[in-house]
């Protein structure tokens, strides 16, 4: 309370978004049980990453913005773009589906206002950006990075945009390489339309707050010894689960399964066993590849 009376801030969100179609239900399903085990009752608000949609538990509704949808559809921008639909209300959290809660976001952002996140991306700020985005973000501080942020999780009190003015910021041809055309994902151009709206942003791994990483991936062993401090404790886990690149369970995956069925571990399980399964045939595949390009040309040179 004596916080919350020095900085006169207060963030009431009154709704959770996440982004889904049915190949992450699982993941959805977890993220959602998770969410109602700390107590949090918000309406789901669920941008559909296309056509294959799936049931959703109660409390949870599609959402989709027709015109920012046909808009992108029109550019051929990247389906996860429209993530960038969230920028245009007030009062969120948005989550990827693959996300653990681990306490009510509720409590958490109450203290705090603005732009909110809470990854690890200021110490590695790659995979944040483009060339192009760089020369935009960097001109207002030589700390740039600590203001960069994953895509995949973050909450904001205020409207950015309106429709209109997100197609105009987006379709600027100062901006429109990264925030529409490049092809890999949302992520540099989410980060640069944030940047461009000129909201103060937060990361709550960052001084005051100091919280410990909300990334599974930097809790290869165990992880409860990080969180003892229970102000410090991450307020959600990001990426928790086994994946087609991980070769064994970790500890900390242990916080997804727990929001699964039996048969529905079961079921996830063997996805990620055929997800293995054509990763490796891929590998294989290019490695084939490589070794007849490879033949190919040492034959031209000794011919």
């Amino acid at each position: 309370m004596q916080y919350l009376l020095e900085t006169e801030k207060l963030m009431i969100i009154d709704k959770i978004i996440s982004l889904a179609n049915a190949k992450v239900r699982l993941q959805f399903l977890a993220m959602e049980r998770s969410l109602r085990a700390v107590g949090c009752q918000l309406p789901i608000l669920v941008i559909p990453y296309d056509e294959d949609i799936f049931e959703l538990p109660k409390g949870s509704s599609w959402w989709e913005v027709p015109e920012i949808t046909k808009w992108l559809e029109s550019e051929n921008a990247h389906p996860v773009m429209r993530k960038y639909q969230c920028l245009t209300v007030n009062n969120y959290q948005f989550v990827d589906s693959d996300i653990c809660f681990l306490r009510n976001p509720e409590d958490v952002l109450r203290p705090h206002s603005g732009f909110i996140t809470s990854c690890g991306h200021w110490q590695n700020p790659g995979h944040t950006y483009t060339a192009e985005s760089q020369r935009w973000i960097s001109q207002k501080t030589t700390l740039w990075q600590r203001n960069v942020f994953n895509s995949g999780q973050f909450a904001c009190d205020r409207s950015l945009y309106s429709v209109d003015e997100l197609q105009a910021t987006a379709g600027n041809p100062d901006l429109i390489r990264t925030c529409i055309q490049f092809q890999h994902n949302e992520q540099p151009g989410m980060n640069l339309l944030v940047w461009k709206a000129g909201v103060e942003i937060l990361n709550l791994t960052l001084p005051p707050v100091r919280m410990e990483s909300t990334w599974a991936g930097d809790y290869p062993a165990e992880y409860e010894q990080y969180w003892q401090d229970p102000h410090r404790k991450p307020y959600l886990i990001h990426w928790a689960g086994n994946k087609p690149s991980d070769s064994s369970r970790r500890p900390i995956d242990q916080i997804f399964y727990s929001f699964l069925t039996l048969e529905e571990t079961a079921d996830w399980n063997e996805q990620v066993k055929q997800l293995r399964l054509k990763q490796h045939q891929q590998e294989h595949s290019f490695r084939a590849v490589a070794r007849k390009v490879k033949h190919t040309v040492q034959t031209i040179f000794h011919a």
